[in-house]
């Protein structure tokens, strides 16, 4: 299963960079990281059995063993791409939500898209260890 992260706005050399780096590394799964500007810019194809998962602040707030859960069903029912898309500073209209398969927010709070990329890759991280039984999540 490919975790794709699609977001807009570059990253470049950055704190929130190294950060990203270091957590997607961690994770099993094969991992993509696809930067469009911050307006216009075309989306990759999205092949028949991807999941796209928009990062919105209108979306459902999961704790991370509900968020582990959702990605350990998508792997088991043969997913072969889950893509996260992260928006510019405006986020995403309604057209753009409905073609959403889950709209996943971090909380009622307003995040930097650059924070909410890094917070990504270390919730994403944090569900692969969920999944395998590793002791880096602790629950309560």
């Amino acid at each position: 299963m490919l975790v794709h992260i699609v977001a807009r706005g570059r990253i470049g050399r950055s704190a929130e960079a190294d950060l990203v780096d270091r957590y997607l590394k961690r994770i099993s799964w094969p991992t993509r990281v696809t930067e469009l500007p911050d307006t216009g810019g075309k989306l990759p194809p999205r092949d028949p059995g991807t999941v796209v998962v928009m990062l919105d602040e209108k979306g459902e707030q999961l704790s991370s063993m509900a968020f582990a859960e959702k990605l350990g069903r998508w792997r088991d029912d043969g997913r072969r791409e889950i893509r996260f898309l992260i928006g510019a500073a405006d986020g995403f209209d309604d057209a753009a939500r409905k073609d959403a398969d889950l709209l996943f927010a971090f909380g009622k709070a307003t995040w930097p898209h650059m924070m909410a990329r890094a917070m990504l890759a270390e919730q994403l991280w944090r569900a692969s260890s969920i999944l395998a039984g590793h002791p880096y999540h602790r629950e309560g």
